[in-house]
């Protein structure tokens, strides 16, 4: 290669990376200018996001010292009373309010009602509903036993509220006032409640216990809502274990009515359950004489074998597995025993006159015990 093609190639080498640093340049120009540009989108976003979280923490009137009044029902979560002060117009976002309160970690607020005006600042807001004056004393107060089912549960709020039985338990059974609940409390009422088969929606879902109310005639929703309230905690806590175990809320609740409703005593709750689910994994029906009252709508101690051909989903003497839902309110020693059967091979029992439960593995053990317990007596 002469001297001249030498310095030739050279000088083409020296051209080409002149050419790529030029390009790297432009590349490194384009790259800031994009990441300047990123730079101030996330700037402007979240300069807009302090702005307006800013500003929603104000108050909604600074001048206004017309009082508002507030009435906060019993029972009311975070996420309803920020709405409620939102539509009274004493806070301008329910939502930045509910975060405000979780994250200041804020408690304790009480029903009752409280005259609050435009003017109040968020805190001021919250330190009210903590502190405002409400009726200590019940009005009136719902006893409502394990194992009731949602006719007798109507009768008990008919009973304290002046109503019309009836039409109490139209309400309860009301679709439009079903729809309203589930949209409230879907994590409970789940579409399983809507099956075709089912008698009564709300049936099992009006937890037992005692409920006290500070006005004389609160609305159906109120009152409902209180005992969902409390199904709802209940449920939490034994969401996990019911979780690993595959079973919704709906089938947790229907064992238990269904173990609710056979019990006798504490001790008896794990070994009729055992039974139950023996039952349902050889393939046997559960044969359970309360599943049968339900079905003709009847509460009578005995159960006559007529009463057995009752043609119904209800009926677990034709039909296998469980219950289309729950025939009866139950208490937690129910669902505890639904989610922890004792391990036994037991696959009968029955109650003595004197209410102690005896078990068996065959059918042949468990007509001695019937003979000798029950049919000559």
């Amino acid at each position: 290669m002469s001297a001249e093609e030498k310095n030739s190639k050279k000088d083409l080498i020296r051209q080409k990376m002149l050419e790529r640093q030029s390009e790297a340049k432009v590349v490194r120009k384009i790259v800031l200018i994009i990441a300047a540009v990123l730079v101030l989108t996330v700037g402007l976003v979240a300069g807009g996001g302090y702005f307006y979280i800013k500003s929603a923490l104000e108050p909604t009137d600074p001048g206004n010292k017309k009082k508002i009044p507030v009435e906060v029902p019993i029972g009311s979560s975070v996420g309803e009373i920020s709405r409620l002060l939102e539509d009274k117009g004493l806070i301008k976002d329910a939502r930045v309010f509910k975060y405000y309160v979780k994250l200041k970690n804020e408690s304790g607020f009480m029903a009752g009602d409280y005259p609050l005006n435009p003017s109040m600042t968020i805190p001021e807001i919250i330190e009210s509903l903590k502190t405002g004056k409400v009726v200590q004393e019940a009005v009136f107060k719902l006893a409502i036993p394990e194992g009731n089912q949602l006719d007798q549960i109507s009768g008990i709020i008919a009973d304290k509220t002046g109503q019309k039985q009836e039409d109490v338990f139209a309400k309860l059974n009301d679709k439009e006032f079903i729809s309203t609940l589930m949209e409230q409390y879907p994590e409970v009422l789940t579409e399983e409640i809507l099956n075709e088969n089912i008698k009564y929606p709300l049936e099992g879902y009006l937890f037992p216990a005692t409920y006290s109310f500070y006005k004389e005639d609160p609305t159906m929703e109120e009152i409902v809502k209180v005992m969902l309230d409390k199904t709802r905690e209940v449920l939490a806590e034994y969401s996990p274990q019911a979780e690993e175990q595959n079973m919704t809320p709906h089938q947790l609740l229907t064992m238990a009515s269904l173990i609710e409703e056979e019990a006798t005593q504490q001790v008896d709750r794990n070994k009729i359950a055992s039974v139950f689910y023996n039952r349902i994994e050889t393939g046997m029906p559960l044969q359970t004489d309360p599943t049968v009252l339900y079905a003709k709508g009847e509460h009578k101690s005995r159960v006559l074998y007529k009463d057995l051909e009752v043609d119904s989903p209800y009926n677990t003497y034709k039909n296998t597995g469980l219950t289309p839902g729950p025939i009866a309110n139950a208490g937690t020693m129910s669902i505890e025993a639904a989610l922890n059967p004792e391990d036994t091979d037991f696959l009968y029992f029955l109650a003595t006159p004197e209410g102690e439960v005896l078990f068996s593995n065959t059918l042949d053990e468990h007509n001695e015990k019937k003979a000798e317990h029950i049919t000559n007596n």
